[in-house]
């Protein structure tokens, strides 16, 4: 591969997903490295004054400042871009930069935003809380509900927002028909994507408009840094995004860029076998807990949609054990799966979002969205997937099932 290659729609359109994940976006400096190089610096300089000028009035090629530009983040934004199907990416700080930023940089006073209830704590908190500060007007709905998104519309009603599969509760979302009845009424669809990734979903291929990441979770999948992604057209990402990103600031690092970058190489092998331990995980627990939440599973009310929007379901499911205290008693028994509020790490984690992840939105929001205080989260990673049946099997027992 020559030294620009990875930066070229002409030869880079042509490569299938794999080769994307491993070569998309990489540029080479004048000194050939085979790993793609970490750039740590704030500024840069420049041969003559033409040359800023030019540069900072959009008419020449160039970086100008690492709050708008930086190689190595360029290289995680063109990899995104090309894995996810988008005519461009800019990253962020984080996943809840992202979210943020996906919707801030397109709502003003007097809009109106259609979201799903079933969301992150943090999500929600943007949609309840923040949103409504600033003039904007929201509306909560069951997004499984296709009438639902209907009936919410309004003549000012700018944008859908909404994940899929959910957090936690992994309810699923028609992504077809949401994304057409938008496209209908113009109105941008924003879909947080972070349980599934463009590994196993690619929401902009059903007609959504933009795709807003967590890429702290399955992109980088150790447990290593914090990072957001927000994809779309070239439009949308330099005309509406890049304007609130300049002058906001919520920019990623070049090192934590260079880690994702790193993570994006084995991101499909990892969604996969995770995805397969965790449907292996779903089987046993099945016979063995109250309530199943795996959209994996036949059970799920949501199954066959779920499989046609996804490859494979992915590694992180839910389950209720009916109330606080069996949840507390299981995560207390457990002996090889961490408690962690993390997802899409290599390691199996599980938590329990009404006091976590959810904690801060108040027990009837909770109750309303289906977070109860039996409801335990489990991220599979790529452990042998007996030895966490095992691990399972004893806490379960030790909690009374």
């Amino acid at each position: 591969m020559k030294k620009t290659t990875g930066m070229d729609r002409a030869a880079t359109r042509n490569w299938r997903a794999a080769t994307r994940a491993v070569r998309g976006g990489t540029w080479r400096s004048e000194h050939g490295e085979t790993s793609e190089a970490l750039f740590l610096s704030s500024g840069y300089t420049y041969d003559d004054a033409a040359t800023v000028a030019a540069r900072f009035a959009g008419e020449a090629e160039g970086m100008t400042y690492s709050r708008l530009q930086n190689p190595t983040v360029a290289m995680l934004e063109e990899r995104i871009a090309l894995m996810e199907g988008a005519e461009a990416c800019r990253v962020q700080a984080s996943g809840m930069a992202a979210m943020t930023a996906a919707l801030l940089c397109q709502l003003s006073v007097g809009d109106h935003c259609v979201a799903a209830k079933a969301a992150f704590g943090s999500c929600r908190w943007l949609v309840d809380q923040l949103l409504p500060r600033f003039g904007i007007e929201t509306t909560v709905i069951d997004a499984a509900d296709n009438a639902q998104w209907d009936a919410a519309i309004r003549p000012n009603t700018k944008v859908f927002f909404f994940e899929t599969p959910a957090n936690p509760t992994l309810d699923v979302v028609d992504l077809e028909y949401v994304c057409n009845l938008a496209k209908a009424h113009g109105i941008v669809t924003v879909v947080d994507n972070a349980f599934a990734t463009s590994a196993l979903q690619r929401p902009l291929d059903f007609g959504a408009d933009v795709v807003a990441y967590s890429a702290t979770k399955l992109m980088d999948g150790q447990g290593r840094v914090l990072a957001g992604a927000v994809c779309g057209s070239g439009e949308f990402i330099n005309d509406v995004l890049l304007p609130f990103q300049r002058n906001t600031g919520p920019n990623l690092s070049p090192f934590n860029a260079w880690v994702v970058l790193k993570g994006l190489e084995t991101l499909s092998l990892r969604a996969d076998k995770q995805s397969e331990n965790a449907l292996e995980l779903g089987r046993f627990l099945e016979t063995r807990v109250p309530r199943m939440l795996h959209p994996g599973l036949p059970s799920h009310s949501r199954h066959d949609l779920a499989m046609k929007q996804m490859s494979a379901a992915g590694p992180i499911f839910a389950f209720d054990v009916e109330s606080r205290e069996k949840a507390f008693a299981i995560l207390d028994a457990l002996q090889l799966i961490d408690i962690s509020n993390n997802i899409g790490d290599a390691r199996s984690l599980m938590c329990h979002p009404a006091s976590s992840t959810h904690a801060n939105m108040g027990e009837e929001a909770r109750v309303d969205m289906g977070v109860t205080q039996g409801l335990l989260r489990i991220n599979v990673g790529l452990e042998d997937p007996q030895d966490l049946i095992e691990d399972l099997d004893q806490a379960l027992k030790s909690a009374g099932f």
